[in-house]
């Protein structure tokens, strides 16, 4: 599910317009439940694992390490290469750069999966994508 809402309101707002509807949404019998929200979710990706969210694809505004910190590392993160500044923006040598420092960064490699920050933005290179794939190696 996609909900980039959440991330541009409060704590408060989120635990009364956001937490009972993705509650709803998230408490179904699948054993993949992933979130895209790639605003800032910093208050509230504390509260995605006892929604039943197991896969979130955050933007770039916590690092890698923030975000399993908050959510107690239950949640796989599925990210964190900045899309449009790095991976369309960039040139090979910035993506294999970025993909590296961020897997030399990790406190905790478990319950990750390297990926873009948000989706994949248009006009990513053919050569950026290689580069990301050689540099994940």
């Amino acid at each position: 599910m996609l909900d980039d809402i959440v991330g541009f309101v409060g704590e408060n707002e989120f635990l009364e317009f956001g937490y009972p509807y993705l509650k709803e949404l998230y408490d179904v019998p699948m054993k993949v439940k992933l979130f895209h929200n790639d605003a800032d979710c910093s208050v509230s990706v504390k509260y995605y694992s006892e929604l039943g969210i197991n896969v979130y694809n955050p933007g770039i505004h916590m690092s890698v390490n923030e975000l399993k910190k908050a959510t107690n590392n239950k949640i796989t993160i599925l990210g964190n290469i900045p899309p449009r500044d790095v991976l369309a923006a960039g040139a090979p040598e910035d993506v294999r750069k970025a993909v590296k420092e961020l897997l030399s960064s990790l406190n905790d490699k478990s319950h990750f999966i390297l990926s873009c920050g948000g989706g994949m933005p248009p006009g990513v290179s053919t050569n950026n994508i290689k580069a990301f794939c050689e540099a994940a190696k």
